[in-house]
C-alpha cells in the first residue's frame, strides 16, 4: 500500500517540513524562496543553501533522503550528496552554531506540527 494513502496527513507533514527548512534557509541567507526552487544547480551560494535546507529536512524534520527529495525535486542521491557537504562544513565553528541553531528550531516547530499545537496565526514564543 501507498504510504501517502495510509496517512494522508503524512504528505502535508512532509511538505511542511521541507517548507519550513527552505525558508528558514532562504531567511538566514537573505535569499528569495524561489532561488531555492530552481530546477537547475545555480550559483553555488544558492547550490549550497538549497543544500542545507535539504539537510535540515533530514535532520531537523525527520524525513527520509527520498521524501526530500521529492520535496525539493531532487533525487535521493543528491540529497544523501548534500548532506555529506554540509556534515563536513559542520567542523567549521561558525557555521556549526548557526546551523545547530536553525536546526534545533525546526525540530521545536516539527514536534509542535505533529503534535497539532501549531496553529495558523500562533506564535511559537507564546506557548
Amino acid at each position: 500500500m501507498n504510504s501517502l494513502s495510509a496517512h494522508p496527513g503524512e504528505s502535508l507533514r512532509r511538505s511542511a517540513g521541507a517548507r519550513l527548512a527552505e525558508v528558514s534557509v532562504c531567511a538566514a541567507h537573505a535569499m528569495p524562496v524561489p532561488a531555492l526552487r530552481q530546477s537547475l544547480r545555480g550559483v553555488r551560494r544558492v547550490a549550497f543553501a538549497r543544500q542545507v535546507a535539504m539537510y535540515l529536512a533530514h535532520v531537523g524534520c525527520g524525513l527520509n533522503l527520498s521524501q526530500v527529495g521529492q520535496a525539493f525535486g531532487r533525487d535521493r542521491t543528491t540529497v544523501r550528496h548534500a548532506c555529506a557537504l554540509v556534515e563536513d562544513r559542520r567542523d567549521q565553528p561558525g557555521f556549526d552554531l548557526g546551523l545547530s541553531a536553525l536546526e534545533a528550531g525546526l525540530m521545536r516547530l516539527n514536534r509542535r506540527l505533529q503534535d497539532g499545537r501549531l496553529h495558523h496565526g500562533d506564535h511559537p514564543e507564546d506557548r
